[in-house]
Order: structure tokens, then C-alpha cells, then sequence
């Protein structure tokens, strides 16, 4: 009987459903924030997260002569995981229809606002712990998580580095190349930096954020698309997870920037002076 193969590398890939980057943010009628009854979509930077986890997936199996050519034989499995009401469900059946192999939703209230960076990355841990005991050995360890450097609502950009704290793993942000070590547990990191490029070599388990020249993410087909129904889902709540998703944070008020107004024109220097003297500008 022929031996199952052994399981490299385990990633987890979270994704989250915000608004789609081509719709025009309007702020809410009551202030309280923006207008969320419009298009939807997976986080562009979370696309490239789930793109490059697939890459990795493949580059395996081309590396590998004696493996299976079959996603589902290879060395490497993809979890995606989301924090949502039950919409969030279309981002995580998207991952799955490109190539993750499984799903987990974390599921909030249609009403409830989606937890801050602290909260996602302790529900995330949590996740991870609770997988890794279920585990016990090495084999279906999470030992990689890769998603987006930032999500484009909230622009905050801290979950990936916190996740790496409350770890204790190590951790490559704004990737624009990763390149794995499967035999010596290595994983080299391209990172994009005001100069150019910095390269990191980190050992595994660790944490990488995805920036946009990392990839180019593809289109999921209409076959992988029904076939993603029937790919597992695993559903769970905050509580499921001991996490507390109470904001540390309150909004006061969400406001539209000020309208742009024209300039004016002026005939000399000493106009130009006059007009600023009328609006309160001074020299210091």
C-alpha cells in the first residue's frame, strides 16, 4: 500500500469581505460611518494572500518529482479563514474556488461592526492554538499564515505584525517575493521598502503580509466554482474561541473631507501678500 503523502506545509490564508475597490465611499446619513449597503468583495490585498499560498502549493509539486500532480495529494494544504456575518461567506467560497482546500468562518451578527486588528488577530491565534492541539504531532500543524499587508476599509494594517506578537513566531511584511525551503524550514521574503527591496530570512512558523507587486491573482472558473460548495467549512462563533470582539475603541463622528474650491489669480507680488494678510496667514 502505497504511503499518504507527508504534509510540508499547512497555510492559513485569512480573508476579509470589505467594501470593493472600485466603489465610490460615501460617509452614512447618521455619521456614524461609511455606507456599507453597496458592492462587496475580497480585500484586493487578501486576493494576492490566497494567490501566493496556491503558488506555493504549486511550486511544491512542480519541485517534486515522485509527488502527485493532484491540489488535493499535495504537501501543502490552504485553510481560509473570515470574520463576518454570514455575506462573508461569498469571500471564503471565492478562496475555495481558487484553490484553498478548506474554510473556516468565524460568524458575527449582520449588525454588529467587524472587530477591531486586536480582536481578529487573538481570533486567529486562537483558531491556530485550538488546531495545533487538535493536531498533537507535526503533521496538520499551522505552521504559516499569509494575508494582506492591510484591508482597504479601515487602512489600519497591524493585524499581520500583531498576530506575529501574540505568537511569538517570526514575521515578513510587505512581501513582493516569498520563497519557501521545504527540506530545511526556511522561507526567504522580498520585503518593499522605501529604497526597494530587503530581503528576510525567517524560519518556520511564521507570519508573512502580502503588498501588491507580491503577484497577480486569478480569476476562480465556473467548474471550481461549483466545486467550491462542496469543500468543508468549519463554522464557529467568538465564544467558540474565548475572544471578545467588545470595541476598545469609539467612533464620535465620520465625516466627508471638505470640498476641493478653486483658486484665484493675482497680478503682483504685493497682491498676493494683501490676499494673504486678509485670510489670518502670517509669516512666522
Amino acid at each position: 500500500m502505497r504511503p499518504s503523502p507527508r504534509r510540508l506545509l499547512n497555510i492559513l490564508v485569512p480573508v476579509k469581505r470589505a467594501v470593493d475597490y472600485s466603489v465610490k465611499i460615501r460617509v452614512n446619513p447618521a455619521q456614524t460611518g461609511v455606507d456599507t449597503n453597496v458592492k462587496h468583495s475580497m480585500n484586493p490585498f487578501d486576493e494576492i494572500a490566497v494567490e501566493e499560498s496556491i503558488r506555493i502549493r504549486e511550486r511544491s509539486l512542480s519541485s517534486s518529482p515522485s509527488s502527485p500532480s493532484s491540489p488535493s495529494s499535495s504537501p501543502v494544504t490552504i485553510t481560509a479563514l473570515t470574520i463576518g456575518p454570514p455575506k462573508a461567506l461569498d469571500v471564503l467560497r471565492t478562496a475555495l474556488a481558487v484553490g484553498a482546500d478548506s474554510g473556516v468562518h468565524i460568524a458575527i451578527g449582520e449588525k454588529e461592526a467587524m472587530p477591531e486588528p486586536l480582536a481578529v488577530a487573538k481570533s486567529i491565534k486562537a483558531w491556530i492554538e485550538k488546531q495545533n492541539e487538535k493536531a498533537g504531532g507535526k503533521e496538520g500543524r499551522v505552521d504559516c499564515v499569509i494575508l494582506g499587508k492591510q484591508a482597504i476599509d479601515d487602512d489600519s494594517g497591524v493585524t499581520g505584525q500583531m498576530l506575529a506578537g501574540l505568537l511569538g513566531w517570526s514575521q515578513a511584511t510587505f512581501a513582493s517575493k516569498v520563497e519557501v525551503d521545504e527540506a530545511s524550514g526556511e522561507v526567504t521574503v522580498t520585503r518593499e521598502i522605501d529604497g526597494g527591496g530587503m530581503q528576510v530570512r525567517c524560519r518556520l512558523p511564521v507570519v508573512i503580509t502580502t503588498d501588491l507587486r507580491l503577484n497577480e491573482p486569478r480569476y476562480a472558473s465556473l467548474p471550481n466554482i461549483m466545486k467550491a460548495k462542496k469543500k468543508p467549512v468549519e463554522k464557529l462563533t467568538p465564544a467558540d474561541l474565548g475572544v471578545d470582539f467588545t470595541p476598545q475603541l469609539e467612533v464620535v463622528r465620520v465625516t466627508e473631507p471638505p470640498k476641493r474650491v478653486g483658486g484665484g489669480k493675482v497680478e503682483s507680488v504685493e497682491e498676493l501678500v494683501a490676499k494673504l494678510k486678509e485670510a489670518g496667514i502670517t509669516a512666522a
